[in-house]
């Protein structure tokens, strides 16, 4: 195990009444932008002044990503649809599958600027259905492109530095894949394991691996829901480098953020049992640091 001086900290209590999810960190406005899946809200939190607002929307909202010309793009639903802060309303760019029961869930862009979105399918009152979701691009003249089907949670996505790997997160059957990717073409290929972080191998009893970043030294920042607690991850050996423990169990996702992208800000899920559960973290003295995150082109 790595050897730092981690510390968590409370930034928002109680802040997600459903699920926190999906964190961006916006570089040029010191913000962190997030989600409340079920509570079906986009918030923002600007670092620097300490203000927090939100903005309700009418479906699930499961990312939250800004625009280079302006606004956001959001998973609402099982469509791929665009926020205008200001006045808080949603227009549909794509909608990208028709099962009512499908929804979006975690969502990042690549350097090019394409958003690469995952779905999930869950029927009220049953449990995911396996091989129910998908993973997709939206590219830049916001055409989609199928890119993985037969998922189950579609969940955290990263790249490597030099953009020669992506990696992702399919929560059933809890593992971290690797796979070969062309920046250029915006395609993937070779898939392998890198390690099964739940299921049967579970690092922690009961938990899945959930949202997904990655540090400068392409290390991989994986939050385990249901395991409280985020861990570092050699993406090479498979082995756990670092466990940082939260005082919430529903550790959902990660993003680095701060003025020097050296504080790991973590997103929780609502639990009735649990003080601090639905809070937004931040963990500093992790001795990593982070990239800025990509934006959509389109």
């Amino acid at each position: 195990m790595t050897t730092s001086n981690p510390q968590v900290v409370t930034v928002l209590k109680n802040v997600c009444q459903k699920l926190g999810e999906g964190p961006h960190w916006d570089i040029s406005t010191q913000s962190l932008y997030f989600v409340d899946i079920d509570g079906q809200r986009v918030h923002r939190y600007n670092a620097a002044t300490g203000q927090h607002d939100s903005k309700l929307l009418d479906d699930q909202v499961s990312l939250v990503v800004p625009r280079k010309s302006g606004g956001f793009v959001v998973g609402l639903g099982h469509t791929l649809s665009q926020l205008d802060w200001s006045t808080g309303t949603a227009s549909v760019i794509q909608e990208v599958e028709h099962d009512q029961h499908s929804r979006f869930n975690d969502g990042k862009c690549d350097a090019k600027g394409r958003l690469w979105a995952g779905t999930l399918t869950s029927e009220p009152g049953q449990d995911f259905t396996q091989g129910g979701g998908a993973l997709y691009t939206l590219d830049l003249d916001r055409t989609v492109r199928t890119q993985l089907t037969g998922l189950t949670i579609s969940n955290g996505l990263a790249w490597t530095d030099d953009n020669a790997t992506f990696f992702f997160v399919d929560s059933r059957p809890g593992n971290v894949y690797a796979f070969d990717f062309d920046l250029q073409a915006g395609t993937i290929d070779s898939e392998r394991t890198v390690k099964q972080v739940g299921g049967d191998n579970a690092v922690v009893a009961g938990a899945v691996p959930d949202g997904m970043t990655i540090d400068t030294d392409n290390k991989l920042w994986v939050a385990l829901y249901g395991g409280g607690a985020v861990i570092r991850l050699d993406p090479h050996t498979g082995t756990v480098l670092q466990k940082v423990d939260l005082p919430a169990s529903k550790t959902s996702s990660v993003s680095w953020g701060g003025t020097n992208l050296d504080e790991l800000y973590v997103t929780t899920g609502y639990s009735a049992s649990e003080p601090l559960s639905g809070s937004l973290f931040k963990i500093t003295g992790l001795g990593a640091r982070g990239r800025p995150a990509n934006v959509f082109e389109g």
